[in-house]
């Protein structure tokens, strides 16, 4: 049997990694300024992680969610102290798509509705609805194609205005667009967003899957604008790597049994890898890390050649160049040994690295960049 073709893969195959570094089996050594699609929040192979989840597999793996599982009710506790976000109710799932999916079931069950409200540029996973939700025709079957989604063009006021009627369920939006290219919805924006929901009874979903724990500064993106989410969707760094994804759900919404289910969601190994991530966000301050490195590496980035605009918040970045950027991330992975990230956009080089990056990150990352860059442009 062989694997399914469907990955465009740079000839590279890691097989250690340790911080902000990836090895491959010739012992080389690879800057890691993507993390895996902003999964690796708190370092490769952190040493707590890696103890939390071989303590957690000597002892138990998994059960179904037929049982007790003391895990979940501490890991909520947790994420709940953490994020600002103590009164809400927690599901856990596996995934981003799968966080996604029933985010948009629970505003339907709501409020009985039938239409989406979403944004341009938007990338919400590639399942069932979260496809439908995604702004890229190419991800969609002749069976995600209907009507149920009204897209619009994010920050657009007046779009937004027209569009949100009683017939919307749900609005859905990322705290800061990724696959997109790094674009930010305007705090004004999100405030107005989250006023007509009110008023018009849809409900308001964040997606936090890629902006969310600590990658911004704040622990959820949408904290810079002060508002406060229905349902809030998270994955990717929540588990530094193993799978775990979740729904953060408003006290108002009530549940009953039957209502959402999963098989391996909120499992032993992936409560204690979250608790793990969780803690060390705490201990080693990697919020204020982030928030902190990324004004650093911000204004670096607007010193490279080629470079026509920098933006994003925290380690969640974009450096757009003046021209498409494939060429360039091949050669610096090839020729530079430093992992960067693309988007929709293609001259949209995306950074996110590991939260806690520090000067000689950056400073390796810029000597990297800039050779290349001075190349294209001598």
């Amino acid at each position: 049997m062989k694997n399914f073709n469907v990955y465009p893969l740079f000839d590279v195959a890691p097989v250690k990694a340790k911080g902000s570094y990836v090895y491959d089996e010739a012992g080389q050594e690879y800057l890691d300024f993507y993390g895996g699609h902003a999964v690796i929040s708190i370092g490769h192979s952190h040493p707590h992680h890696v103890s939390a989840i071989t303590q957690q597999m000597e002892q138990m793996a998994f059960y179904s969610n037929s049982i007790v599982n003391p895990l979940q009710k501490q890991y909520a506790e947790k994420l709940g102290q953490m994020s600002g976000y103590e009164d809400y109710q927690l599901f856990l799932v596996n995934s981003g798509a799968e966080a996604i999916e029933n985010a948009i079931k629970l505003a339907a069950f709501q409020n009985g509705r039938k239409k989406v409200l979403v944004f341009d540029k938007a990338f919400h996973g590639r399942t069932s609805l979260a496809v439908q939700a995604t702004d890229n025709a190419r991800v969609r079957s002749s069976l995600d194609d209907n009507d149920r989604m009204i897209r619009v063009p994010l920050n657009d006021e007046v779009a937004l205005q027209q569009h949100l009627t009683e017939e919307v369920a749900c609005v859905i939006v990322e705290g800061i667009q990724g696959v997109g290219g790094i674009n930010l919805p305007d705090d004004q924006f999100l405030q107005k967003v989250s006023k007509l929901c009110e008023q018009k009874g849809a409900l308001l979903i964040l997606d936090e899957i890629q902006s969310g724990f600590g990658r911004t500064g704040k622990f959820f993106a949408h904290q810079y604008a002060g508002v406060k989410p229905h349902l809030i969707t998270v994955a990717k760094g929540m588990g530094n790597g193993f799978p775990i994804g979740g729904v953060l759900i408003h006290p108002d919404i009530e549940p009953s049994f039957g209502l959402l289910g999963t098989t391996f969601g909120g499992n032993h190994l992936a409560c204690a890898a979250g608790l793990a991530v969780l803690e060390v966000m705490e201990q080693e301050n990697l919020m204020d890390n982030a928030l902190k490195q990324g004004e650093v590496l911000k204004a670096a980035l607007k010193d490279i050649e080629g470079v026509v605009s920098v933006r994003g918040r925290g380690l969640m970045l974009a450096a757009e160049f003046d021209a498409p950027i494939k060429e360039m991330r091949k050669n610096l992975v090839t020729a530079h040994h430093l992992f960067t990230g693309a988007s929709s956009h293609p001259n949209v080089l995306r950074l996110l690295p590991p939260l806690g990056i520090g000067e000689k990150e950056i400073t390796q990352f810029m000597t990297k960049v800039k050779s290349v860059t001075a190349h294209i442009h001598g």
